[in-house]
């Protein structure tokens, strides 16, 4: 999740002034694996693809790759915007009703996402739902973006973040988003992302709706 107040114009993490020189050359150095990697899946498959491809293909060593992305499914499933989307929730004015915050930040997160060509989008949510490698370890990976989103929680409503009722609200948003990517992928990708992410935080305000849909 991210903090971004000043969304008019086209964000790049790698292009983010706030950020040192440093950082944004790691993140170009990520991107670049990243785009290899995609590239290479693309043309020959998950399975077929090899670190040392990939290394290859992105002018890096692979030792580069490794101290990056620990495994290959997590060059599939990080991205650079989930310390933007915490920025991003703690910087929403304090007295705006909690429901707002959140639809504001996912809706951000989605259009950082979206960024992506949507090859690349409809590619990693394919991924995630056909090899159960990736899918197995995007499991994993929520508990982490679930810690992160629980201090943000916290600190913007003032509840411990270790709280029971933080922690089953912060898993639910990030289960929810996961449970919406598969199903974009599973549906072959027809609807409206968007659409969709707020379709899921309608069920997380206020409940399984009564009616079939």
């Amino acid at each position: 999740m991210t903090t971004m107040t000043a969304p008019d114009t086209d964000f790049s993490a790698a292009d983010n002034p706030r950020l040192g020189l440093r950082e944004r050359k790691k993140i170009k150095t990520r991107e670049a694996i990243r785009s290899a990697t995609y590239a290479l899946v693309e043309e020959q498959g998950y399975d077929a693809t090899t670190i040392e491809q990939i290394a290859e293909r992105a002018e890096v060593s692979p030792s580069t790759v490794f101290r990056y992305f620990p495994t290959k499914e997590d060059i599939v499933l990080t991205d650079e915007y989930d310390p933007l989307m915490v920025e991003e929730l703690r910087s929403r004015p304090g007295d705006e009703p909690w429901p707002d915050s959140l639809r504001h930040v996912m809706r951000r997160a989605v259009q950082l996402g979206m960024k992506e060509p949507l090859r690349v989008s409809r590619l990693r949510t394919r991924l995630m739902t056909e090899v159960p490698a990736v899918r197995s370890r995007m499991m994993e990976s929520m508990s982490e973006t679930g810690r992160m989103l629980c201090r943000a929680i916290g600190e913007r409503t003032g509840r411990d973040p270790q709280s029971l009722e933080v922690r089953v609200y912060a898993m639910s948003i990030i289960g929810g988003l996961m449970e919406t990517s598969m199903y974009w992928a599973e549906n072959e990708h027809e609807d409206d992302f968007e659409s969709l992410v707020d379709r899921a935080l309608n069920v997380i305000e206020h409940g399984l709706p009564t009616e079939n849909h």
